[in-house]
């Protein structure tokens, strides 16, 4: 036999009225008489109907993360986060994967699932804000990442500016002087590439550090191999670098790697730098250096609220919210 709320109640000498708020997250509710239903329905194995109850508010209990990439463990790493998130607010998160075709993006941000999501979160490649500013769809929506600036949406991403400021200070504070930046992109706008870009340079003249265009590794991806490329085309200048800041942990490996390849010892010949903190960074030969970003609390953030959103709680405006960072020191670059 089903157990109801009003079981609940009887059992913990409360009233209806104050299970439904501790089940619904309604109202806040004393400790004391939440551990007093609590307890109870963990004895009557109450089991609540999360379909039934989003149906009930006009909702599906479904909302969705859109991803560039699916091989890039830093994006995995990003929806374990939001998963369990969503998963402890009741719903499901449907994972939808972008490849970071343009054409793709436009059709996830212009609600091509709008019939079975009650939400979005889109971390975009090529999307701008005029792309977002003429979105007729009405699903709500949370921004991750660098792509986008200025629109009316929440937007949760790093400081890339003061991230790419911190690592290459730590490569200066090393005594290192000709620092490489591996991961500009063909396309010159995009974002991500261009902030750490400028954050490199502005880095480099605040240490009193030429800008050598040289030093400057442009690529067409972010993974390994275009992080082996990347250091393979440096090693063949007359002075090749003693440092490399890599736009990622990926081409960070894949720069360790083609150095590795030319007997070149990391950090004794070349200190390596990425950004990311992903798991293989603290497994690989040597352990990677790397600026940290808060993952967890991205995906949190990114999921909180969109939630807010969707459920129609008093919301502030659209704000850009900063989880913090932290630089990790490990075997590539190690303190001084």
């Amino acid at each position: 036999m089903a157990v109801s709320l009003k079981d609940i109640a009887r059992r913990a000498g409360v009233s209806q009225a104050t299970v439904s708020n501790v089940v619904n997250g309604y109202r806040p509710v004393g400790e004391a008489t939440r551990a007093k239903v609590q307890q109870a329905i963990d004895e009557l194995g109450y089991t609540p109907n999360l379909s039934a109850r989003h149906l009930r508010r006009g909702r599906t209990g479904i909302i969705a993360l859109a991803i560039p990439e699916l091989n890039n463990p830093y994006f995995a790493e990003l929806a374990d986060a939001a998963i369990r998130t969503a998963t402890r607010r009741g719903y499901t998160l449907l994972l939808d994967y972008t490849d970071g075709d343009r054409d793709k993006e436009l059709l996830v941000a212009d609600g091509f699932r709008s019939q079975i999501i009650d939400g979005l979160i889109l971390s975009a490649v090529h999307l701008d804000r005029a792309d977002i500013m003429t979105r007729t769809s009405e699903t709500p929506m949370v921004l991750v990442g660098e792509a986008i600036y200025g629109a009316p949406y929440d937007h949760i991403v790093i400081d890339n500016l003061a991230a790419s400021h911190a690592a290459v200070r730590h490569l200066v504070a090393l005594g290192r002087r000709r620092i490489a930046f591996i991961g500009a992109h063909i396309e010159a706008n995009r974002a991500p590439s261009l902030l750490r870009l400028r954050g490199y340079t502005e880095a480099l003249s605040a240490a009193g550090l030429p800008f050598d265009p040289e030093l400057t590794v442009t690529t067409s991806g972010f993974r390994r191999g275009d992080g082996a490329a990347g250091m393979r085309e440096l090693l063949r200048l007359p002075q090749p670098p003693d440092a490399v800041f890599a736009f990622n942990d990926l081409i960070a490996l894949g720069a360790i790697r083609a150095l590795y390849e030319h007997g070149l010892r990391v950090p004794e010949d070349v200190a390596v730098i990425g950004i990311d903190d992903v798991e293989e960074g603290r497994f690989s030969i040597p352990t990677l250096t790397t600026i940290s970003p808060d993952k967890e609390m991205i995906g949190r953030l990114a999921v909180e609220k969109l939630l807010d959103r969707v459920e129609g709680r008093p919301t502030n405006p659209p704000t850009e919210l900063q989880p913090p960072f932290r630089l990790v020191i490990r075997e590539s670059a190690p303190a001084a």
